[in-house]
């Protein structure tokens, strides 16, 4: 066990299915565990419900749990960035609490990893191998001009089912108010240089409860941050042509 794993995963207004998903959660944990030591990072966003009792209730337990909580709601970003400062692992996973991506699929995203040697990971249900139910329209056309923007060989832009190199949410700074936090951290990643990779993954329907996201929230949001990519994606390409025709041997040094 020479690599470690952190799971976090946001959690919000989930009491109505919690002890389902946390069956589900268990087994892909006994599962990492037979090969990593793997860690779980649930950060309740100030649910109103039960969901933090029950969380309690079904993870006691596990010695490797934390649960983590906020006393208002705050959204992804900010969810998100409470559960990667604790985060220890090599490998940081994240995904949704619903269960939409499933949970059995995180031992592949991290063997894609190890296997390609890339720094990021994203699960995608709109690779030409994967399935989906219920994906909305607006997420279709935001990952579509996001690929014609940024970076054509990525399909999903919208997945919250990532694995990152630590080094990767270390050094790539997350706007805690993001409703488009997986977005703009895979998008800042792409233009810093680190190497992206996708798996299919399937996309169902919640069983449970309902979506907390707003989608036209969401969209509004995408579109305006759309809006305003296209001139760093312009000037981090210019600047990778220039460094390429430059000769090695007149390459400025850097110096610390």
């Amino acid at each position: 066990m020479d690599m470690k794993i952190s799971l976090v995963i946001p959690v919000y207004n989930e009491a109505q299915g919690v002890y389902q998903t946390a069956a589900q959660i268990h087994s892909a944990l006994d599962y990492l565990r037979k090969h990593h030591d793997t860690e779980l990072i649930l950060v309740d966003d100030g649910s109103l419900d039960d969901t933090r009792q029950l969380l309690d209730d079904a993870f006691c337990t596990d010695s490797q749990v934390q649960i983590l909580s906020h006393e208002h709601n705050r959204g992804v970003g900010a969810a998100l960035a409470t559960g990667f400062k604790q985060a220890t692992g090599d490998i940081i996973i994240t995904t949704d609490f619903d269960g939409t991506y499933p949970f059995s699929s995180i031992p592949q995203i991290v063997a894609r990893m190890q296997v390609e040697k890339v720094d990021i990971v994203v699960g995608s249900p709109y690779h030409r191998n994967a399935s989906m139910q219920g994906i909305a329209p607006l997420s279709r056309l935001t990952s579509m001009l996001y690929r014609l923007i940024v970076d054509s060989r990525i399909h999903s832009w919208t997945s919250l089912f990532c694995a990152y190199r630590r080094e990767v949410v270390k050094r790539i700074p997350l706007n805690e108010n993001n409703v488009l936090a997986e977005t703009e951290l895979l998008v800042n990643a792409l233009l810093r240089g680190y190497r992206v990779a996708e798996i299919p993954v399937t996309f169902t329907r919640r069983t449970f409860g309902r979506s907390h996201r707003s989608k036209l929230r969401r969209g509004f949001a995408h579109l305006s941050y759309l809006a305003l990519l296209p001139l760093p994606v312009l000037t981090t390409r210019m600047q990778r042509f220039r460094s390429a025709l430059t000769p090695k041997s007149v390459q400025p040094v850097l110096k610390d």
